[in-house]
């Protein structure tokens, strides 16, 4: 008899698989990934905002805001926008990476990173005459105050989950950007690399205010990687309790359909293995075919790693363009 022990199915019995949109009313659906978030303060709480700097830059104008989105701690952020406007803009709601960097946060949106291409997008986005926002997110930027693992811990213990806290910082910003002047509600996107994706898709699947969506290495199936026992290739921010005993990827991104949405991935990215990118793009296929918007869903792949290649920053750009 072998003493050695057979490998744990962390999977488990009865796995969700994708139900798309036939399984329960869209609304009530948004509604329970939502609760999943934790204990999240009042959407409705009156948000205010402070101008620490305006400065012009490469041209564009770049204002340094300090916003009051959740009630307990500042949120700082970058707002990108032309130095001309004739009329209300279309709005991006620029969405950081993780890698690593916790001192980062929204100096991806001025600076880049290296996963990034060149130039970084507050300029892109300026240039074609759109407004942008980046937020530092919790443990990132100017919050990096408190590591990533003791965040999650000391808000588990109050009943709140970093995630939740961190896509309720997110909403909150699109709230604060669309109520400026500047901005067209009506022409909203939202996007990001890697962390800044998921936070892309999770944002568009809970607000239908985002019009269009666009998601650059981080398209993840989640049954994927407890199948692979690879979870350690994601940060202890993505972990949500209790959410795959309801979703799966699939289904979170279905509640975005019909919307037009753009997913950019590399097939030798550990971080999207291309098992879950098919069932991924399976299912969103299907779910936009049935509302009659096959055209809104896009996956395109490279054959690269974690990182936005020149023809995927000429793909992101065309796509937005087109959308907004």
């Amino acid at each position: 008899m072998s003493d050695t022990m057979p490998a744990m199915n962390i999977l488990g019995p009865g796995a969700p698989k994708p139900t798309g949109l036939n399984c329960r009313d869209v609304a009530s659906r948004r509604r329970q990934l939502y609760e999943l978030l934790g204990d999240l303060p009042d959407r409705q709480r009156p948000i205010s905002a402070k101008t620490v700097r305006t400065e012009k830059r490469d041209g564009y104008i770049l204002e340094k805001l300090e916003l009051d989105l959740n009630g307990i701690e500042a949120v700082p952020a970058y707002l990108a926008r032309p130095e001309k406007l004739n009329a209300p803009a279309p709005v991006i709601l620029y969405n950081h990476a993780h890698g690593g960097a916790y001192d980062i946060g929204k100096e991806e949106f001025i600076a880049g990173r290296k996963a990034l291409q060149q130039p970084p997008y507050a300029k892109i986005i300026t240039e074609h005459g759109w407004i942008g926002l980046c937020i530092d997110t919790w443990v990132f930027g100017e919050r990096a105050h408190t590591s990533e693992l003791d965040m999650f811990k000391a808000m588990l213990w109050q009943g709140r989950v970093l995630w939740g806290m961190m896509v309720y910082d997110n909403i909150r910003a699109l709230d604060y950007l669309i109520a400026r002047s500047e901005t067209d509600p009506e022409r909203i996107a939202t996007m990001g690399i890697s962390m800044g994706s998921t936070m892309a898709w999770w944002t568009a699947a809970l607000d239908e205010r985002i019009k269009v969506t666009v998601d650059l290495c981080c398209l993840t199936e989640f049954h994927t990687f407890l199948l692979r026992n690879a979870l350690t290739g994601h940060g202890i921010y993505y972990y949500v309790p209790g959410l795959l005993k309801s979703f799966t990827t699939a289904d979170i991104n279905v509640l975005i359909a019909p919307r037009p949405h753009l997913g950019i991935a590399g097939i030798r990215d550990n971080l999207t293995p291309p098992d879950g990118l098919d069932i991924i793009d399976a299912e969103m296929k299907r779910a936009y075919a049935e509302l009659g918007a096959a055209e809104n869903w896009k996956l395109i792949r490279y054959d690269v790693g974690h990182e936005e290649t020149a023809d995927a920053r000429r793909e992101v750009i065309e796509f937005l363009k087109q959308t907004l």
